[in-house]
């Protein structure tokens, strides 16, 4: 079931106002404006008045600032206890207008809307309750008091007075995911939005359809909130501890992430948590998704241990976790293991405690400003050593993978020749120029292959015999 957030103070003076504009829509002449919503099952046509701005209030539960409510932990309590005060509002204000990335600063497509609405007006009514809750078109109603104040009349469809707090986020879902639709969900207000259906009981093939996408990226959805949530409380330190918005900007790399390490745990578990944690750190200290990709399961011993010291990331013995309920223990996690995990959460830290607003002393955020830029300038140098590698076995790799894609054009070649055969359909001629020219691109390669193969094995020493280039 929806949270409920009770009644704002207005609810029955705009009861009373809704009704009183219906009725005068129902007894008048002329064309009547309406708007189709998703309603329980069935498409629901509904009628469109005009209500001051001022009268409506924003939706506390609305998803497109759900990520967003908990940068200001403060605001984001109160937001929740007295969601209709003048202070919850005004910070409903504020999100609805900010950067989802960056809450403290104003998101240019609020600018761009803002523009729209004075050149061109209102183009599309929003939804509300018959209590004046906004359903959909809160960014607009941010928008409209900006340019014109609470007098502004605005045009909105009215939800059947039957309306729950289920019935909302149904619908402004249902809204949200019409491909006509002027702003996105943020990525991690989408992740809450699928996760919160999957705790309504909500099928993952109806969420899938929903969102108009697969069961596997639903799941994949989970498997990131989850592994965000768990950065979330690792990163406490000093009274500070992450938010969810500093993880908004990371999609296509916790999507990289999920790939990667659903593979890797396919062949090998342990590694993939080895991997899990080296991406991590890679992540949350601010590289490119195309510099992510050099770390593999194995980064932290070949390259990261040559330019951090031994004690940058103490492992600790591996210890026994005991099992809730049955009396029995299992292994924990080892320690190189243990050492991956502690870097991650030592720059989990450093984060925390040095992001903007942060309450803690000018001396311990300045210590974990010195420490971030340490390790990221330790994980840049071995990223470089772990991409000049990887370009350097392309290098190698390079020349056999043309010799084998050759190889299998030469397999396709003999099977035309059968096919030819029966059909007496070769042009002998064509072919012989053609071998012709295989003979001489062969000799180059015999060449060159004796210049560069110093210990040349039974494929190579053919080569060289079968063309006369033979040492």
């Amino acid at each position: 079931m929806a949270k409920g957030y009770g009644l704002p103070p207005g609810a029955e003076e705009n009861r009373a106002l809704v009704r009183s504009r219906l009725d005068e829509m129902t007894a008048g002449e002329g064309p009547r404006e309406t708007f189709t919503v998703d309603w329980r099952g069935a498409l629901e046509h509904l009628e469109v008045i005009q209500m001051p701005v001022g009268n409506l209030y924003y939706n506390p539960a609305t998803h497109r600032i759900r990520a967003q409510s908990s940068h200001d932990p403060k605001r984001a309590e109160a937001l929740t206890e007295e969601p209709w005060s003048t202070g919850s509002q005004a910070y409903l204000d504020h999100l609805l207008q900010a950067l989802p990335a960056d809450p403290t600063r104003t998101d240019p497509e609020f600018e761009e809307l803002v523009g729209s609405l004075k050149e061109y007006g209102q183009t599309e009514p929003g939804l509300i309750t018959h209590e004046g809750v906004l359903v959909n078109g809160n960014t607009r109603r941010a928008a409209l008091m900006q340019l014109y104040g609470p007098n502004h009349a605005m045009r909105v469809a009215v939800l059947p007075a039957s309306c729950s707090w289920q019935d909302i986020a149904a619908v402004e879902l249902s809204l949200q995911l019409r491909k006509t639709h002027r702003r996105d969900y943020s990525y991690i207000n989408r992740l809450l939005a699928v996760q919160e259906l999957v705790e309504q009981g909500t099928p993952l093939a109806v969420i899938a359809t929903t969102f108009r996408t697969t069961t596997d990226r639903c799941r994949q959805d989970q498997w990131v909130l989850a592994r965000i949530e768990s950065l979330i409380e690792r990163s406490e330190a000093a009274g500070e501890r992450l938010s969810l918005v500093a993880f908004e900007e990371q999609a296509e790399k916790f999507r990289e992430l999920h790939r990667a390490y659903t593979k890797q745990y396919a062949a090998n578990p342990e590694k993939a948590e080895f991997l899990l944690e080296n991406r991590l750190a890679a992540m949350l200290l601010g590289f490119a998704k195309t510099d992510v990709r050099f770390i593999e399961h194995d980064f932290r011993d070949r390259y990261l241990a040559k330019v951090l010291p031994i004690n940058e990331a103490p492992a600790e013995a591996s210890v026994s976790v005991a099992i809730p309920g049955l009396g029995r223990a299992v292994k924990g996690p080892s320690a190189a293991l243990s050492a991956a995990k502690a870097l991650t959460d030592a720059v989990l830290h450093a984060r925390a405690v040095s992001q903007p607003g942060s309450t803690a002393s000018q001396a311990v955020t300045e210590e974990a400003q010195k420490e971030f830029k340490r390790l990221r300038v330790a994980m840049d140098e071995a990223i470089t050593d772990a991409g000049r590698e990887a370009r350097i076995k392309k290098r190698k790799q390079a020349a056999p993978a043309r010799l084998a894609d050759a190889g299998r054009d030469i397999e396709l070649c003999v099977t035309d020749l059968v096919m030819s055969r029966a059909s007496q359909s070769l042009d002998e001629e064509a072919f012989d120029d053609a071998v012709t020219d295989l003979r001489q691109k062969l000799e180059k390669l015999a060449i060159e292959a004796k210049r560069t193969v110093r210990h040349p094995g039974d494929g190579v020493t053919w080569l060289l015999e079968a063309l006369g280039k033979a040492r």
